[in-house]
């Protein structure tokens, strides 16, 4: 396998640590949803984390429309920069999403009617994706490590535009919670 600069690609199986990772990472937040939040806590504000989730969500939405671009014009050094800077964003999201959750009771969302309805339905659908975009984000990036180019688009034709997706609703759920906090 060539990566371009006549250089052999060493494969390496990445399927264990993604495994792993995946079950970690869903897992944990998994638990924090039933956890009551830390009583009394009052070093800082917590309701700033998750103003900076739906920022750290925009700047994953960005990348990643900014990715999509630059492989469409076949700039894949370009891409790979973006989809990086993807991923550190998102991993910034899951700290102050884990730290927001482990300190902060649950907020109710408090709106009646289509709006409710509405609400509920993108939360829904944010979280499922958002566990399924964990291995599907890394299985990518594992694919086009290993130089396994044929393979990397065939899933990352379904995971950009679930990505995009969730990145995207978690800035909307947001939006719509946040008069609630």
């Amino acid at each position: 396998m060539d990566n371009g600069f006549n250089k052999p690609i060493k494969k390496r199986n990445y399927k264990p640590a993604i495994i792993i990772i995946s079950v970690v990472l869903i897992g944990a937040i998994g638990i924090l949803a039933g956890l009551p939040g830390v009583e009394g806590f009052d070093a800082f504000d917590v309701t700033i984390l998750p103003l900076m989730n739906a920022i750290f969500n925009t700047f994953t939405f960005l990348f990643l429309v900014g990715a999509l671009i630059a492989i469409i014009k076949g700039k894949v050094r370009i891409h790979k920069r973006f989809i990086y800077a993807a991923f550190v964003t998102t991993t910034f999201f899951l700290f102050t999403y884990v730290a927001h959750h482990f300190l902060a009771e649950s907020t109710a969302f408090g709106a009646d009617g289509f709006i409710k309805y509405f609400y509920y339905f993108i939360l829904i659908t944010h979280i499922v994706l958002a566990a399924v975009i964990v291995p599907l984000a890394l299985t990518s990036v594992a694919r086009a490590w290993n130089g396994e180019n044929a393979r990397h688009k065939k899933i990352a034709r379904w995971t950009m535009p679930i990505w995009l997706y969730v990145s995207f609703t978690g800035v909307l759920v947001y939006i719509l919670i946040s008069p609630y906090y």
